[in-house]
């Protein structure tokens, strides 16, 4: 007996809604295209940055890039770095050479060698005036007959605008009195001092730093009276601005 074919459209079942399919699939596509505009928004034309690349190089150096290494602006090997070369750093150790020569100058014509000497160093002039110039031992208020000279330092710091440290140093001998209770206040005090004449001969006071060093940073060690009388001293300073000078 022949079974009878069911007619596909008698029994079929009830057909699913994909009508979403539609609004769905234009979501995907959108946000497709989103991601490929940015990911192409993300990738340097290399084409276009080595020809800005090229075109920087030559201004600064008139050569060409080489193609086959890396992308780099690399100044050649004779030139220093711009903060090297200004203007400003010229013009200050130029200053400073010529502070130098007149201060060994008036040393030198002074006869003051032994008891005066200058470094020209990193952080800038280094004049190093021993105690016995300056102070009577244990004391921190000036000998009269050291204004004469700290006069003409005063006179010569002014040809510079530099900043001035005054900085004291003691030798090692423990002083404990009513007035300096450790050698920190005794250097202390004596750079103070000399601080305040600078001031009073018209050096700006924002310009002037102090410090007391005490015993702790001698220029030899504390083993003879003459080792001892040169780490008696203090220091003033005609600071450096532009450390790459």
């Amino acid at each position: 007996m022949r079974k009878k074919r069911r007619r596909f459209d008698d029994e079929h079942e009830e057909h699913i809604n994909e009508s979403w399919l539609i609004p769905y699939a234009d979501i995907l596509t959108l946000l497709l295209a989103l991601f490929i505009v940015l990911f192409a928004s993300s990738i340097i034309d290399a084409e276009k940055f080595r020809s800005i690349m090229e075109s920087f190089k030559s201004e600064l150096t008139g050569t060409k890039i080489d193609h086959t290494t890396s992308l780099s602006v690399q100044l050649p090997a004779d030139k220093k770095p711009v903060e090297e070369n200004s203007e400003e750093a010229r013009k200050e150790q130029a200053e400073l050479d010529e502070l130098l020569s007149k201060l060994e100058k008036f040393i030198t014509e002074n006869n003051l060698q032994a008891v005066i000497t200058l470094q020209d160093s990193k952080r800038g002039v280094e004049i190093a005036l021993k105690e016995v110039i300056l102070f009577d031992q244990g004391k921190a208020d000036l000998k009269e007959s050291s204004y004469p000279t700290l006069d003409v330092l005063v006179n010569l710091a002014k040809t510079v605008s530099n900043p001035i440290s005054i900085e004291g140093h003691t030798d090692n001998v423990p002083i404990k009195n009513s007035k300096f209770p450790s050698n920190w206040e005794l250097s202390s005090a004596r750079a103070v001092s000399v601080l305040h004449y600078f001031a009073s001969k018209g050096i700006a006071q924002d310009r002037m730093q102090f410090v007391g060093y005490g015993e702790f940073k001698p220029l030899y060690p504390n083993d003879t009276e003459e080792h001892k009388q040169s780490n008696r001293r203090v220091n003033i300073v005609i600071l450096r601005v532009n450390k790459s000078s």
